[in-house]
Parts: C-alpha cells; structure tokens; sequence
C-alpha cells in the first residue's frame, strides 16, 4: 500500500509535504508518494485578498482528496477555511514550530530602525494593518509570490541571486514581513533582521502549524479498529498544538472573519491552563481592538469554547466596526 500525498508544487509546500511523508512513512511503515496539485492561488495573480484569500490554495487539495487522486493533503493550518469540509477530516496536527512573523530588511534593521517612508512588502492585511500601527511613518505595500521572489525584493538578503534593482521584482522595496515557520522550513533564517513578539504582531491564526488531512473514513477514531494509515496519522498528531490552533480557529469563526480580515489569534498551553491572546485591528492600523482569556478545560470544547468567549469580548470593544471582518 502505497500513501499518496496531495501538496502544492511551490518549494515551501513540497518541503513542509515532504517532511510530513517523510515521517508518515517512519511510523506508518509504508511507502509514500507526492502528488502535485496545481491551486487557484498557484495560477491567478493580483491580491491574495482579491483573490478570495488564502482559502485559493485549498480546494483543490480538498477536490483531489474527495476524488481519491490522494490520500492525504497537508496544509499550512492558516491556509484552512474554519468551515468544515464534507467528507475530510484534519487527521493530525503535527507539533507547531515558531509562530512569530519576522522581519527581513536591508542592513540587518530592525523595524523600530527603518527611516521613515520605507517601503515594507506583505501580502498579509493582517501582518500590515499592524506594520501600521507600530511604525505609521512607513509605506506598507501589497506584494505577491514565493518566499524566495519575496525575499528578493529586499537588497543584500543572503541567498539572493541579483542585486539588480526592478521595480516590482527586485531590490527595490526596504524590507518584507514573512513567517518564521515558512523561513525555518526552506533554511533561509539567516534573512531575517527581526523576530517579531506577539504584542507587537499577533500572529494569523494556526500560523507555524501543518494540518494533515483525509477522507473522514481513513481518520483516526474515537472508537473501534482503525487501519494503518489512521493510527500513523494519530503518532503524528500533537494534542497541546490541536488545543490552540483550536482556540484560535475558533475566534476566526465566531468572528464570521474571512481569510483576508486583518486578526491575528495565538494561544498557547502553560501547565494546566490554556491561554489565548486576539486581536482586530484596522487596515489603516490607526485603530486596535486586544482581548485575552484563559482556560482550564483542555479539550477540543474547552478550546473552542474559549475562543469563542474571545471573539465576543472583541465584538463588545468594536472589532466589527474598526474592520472588514468578512474580507474574503
């Protein structure tokens, strides 16, 4: 029996993909395969938020999953729409890495050194709606591509193959803001001049985290007998990761936000409690709506529900009023 994993074809997809594979096939003691499915967000251009947001890099999977041209997809957990998918199941959420965005700028700056007027790229409304509010002096453009095109846009990166300045493609903005996860994953930390803490930018809900998902028959049960791939897939998974990107997933839903609404979601488990922190902010950044909340019921309802509680405290303080919570 051989595994066949869907992934995107972009290199940080097929990295995180294969890394997945790769373990899979460690604890499953099967062969394994990866099959290349082409995305809307693969093919458009123009704004991911005009696009739809970044649910354009999931369907696909999804459709390739139901017509059994894969057994398993893995996603960038951010990347998932919070309503449920007929038929699939996120099988296992394997051990989050670093969360935090950073940033990656000209002469090792940080933000808090840009000059003003710099000019910083992000496809993110989220990541730039709080570019705004901590440094308004800045110009935060909307930018497309991969990590690596991303990254050559900023002079002097380690790793960039010109320093030729062109407009839109090259050396030509002063810094870009990127995730760490993603970063860590291709090996090209050595780009990045700030890490970002959370109470200067909250990261998207279920950044850092891969979600491995299935046709709801392959998924690990509750109850029963289960086949070979199930229990692998159930090694993979890591409980304290599932509570939190639960808990911020969670406030994304309750908020009816869509993927292109600027709120960022972090939570996390200490000891017998489970945290979350949330925040809404203006895409202009000149307004800023922070809530957070704790919990000590460590399950999947527990989580939910705390997320839940989350997204109401930030509707009483006018999180619909300050933003397009139903940016698509």
């Amino acid at each position: 029996m051989t595994i066949r994993i869907g992934t995107r074809a972009s290199k940080l997809a097929l990295t995180q993909t294969q890394q997945t594979a790769d373990q899979l096939a460690a604890v499953g003691g099967f062969p394994v395969e990866l099959v290349h499915i082409k995305t809307e967000g693969d093919v458009k251009t123009g704004s991911l938020s005009q696009m739809g947001g970044t649910g354009v890099f999931v369907a696909a999977l999804r459709d390739a999953l139901l017509a059994e041209t894969c057994d398993v997809a893995v996603h960038s957990l951010k990347d998932l729409p919070t309503g449920a998918a007929v038929g699939l199941s996120i099988a296992a959420t394997p051990k989050r890495v670093d969360v935090r965005d950073v940033l990656c700028a000209r002469d090792g700056l940080t933000l808090a050194e840009l000059p003003g007027g710099a000019k910083v790229g992000t496809g993110s409304p989220r990541r730039a709606a709080q570019l705004r509010a901590a440094r308004p002096d800045i110009e935060v453009l909307d930018i497309r591509g991969n990590v690596d095109t991303r990254l050559g846009r900023v002079p002097g990166l380690p790793g960039n193959v010109t320093d030729e300045v062109v407009p839109g493609k090259s050396c030509d903005l002063d810094a870009v803001v990127l995730a760490a996860a993603g970063l860590e994953r291709m090996g090209r930390l050595d780009t990045v001049s700030e890490f970002f803490e959370t109470d200067v930018m909250l990261p998207a809900p279920g950044q850092g985290a891969l979600a491995i998902e299935c046709r709801t028959e392959d998924a690990p049960q509750l109850e029963g007998s289960q086949g070979v791939l199930a229990q692998a897939l159930a090694a993979l998974n890591d409980a304290d990761t599932r509570l939190a990107v639960t808990a911020e997933r969670a406030v994304l839903a309750r908020l009816e936000a869509g993927c292109a609404a600027p709120v960022g979601a972090y939570a996390f488990r200490k000891g017998s409690m489970l945290h979350l922190e949330a925040v809404v902010c203006a895409v202009d950044g000149t307004k800023t709506v922070r809530e957070k909340k704790a919990t000590d019921g460590l399950t999947e309802v527990g989580a939910t529900l705390l997320g839940i509680e989350v997204a109401e405290l930030l509707l009483a303080a006018g999180a619909a009023e300050i933003a397009d919570l139903a940016a698509s």
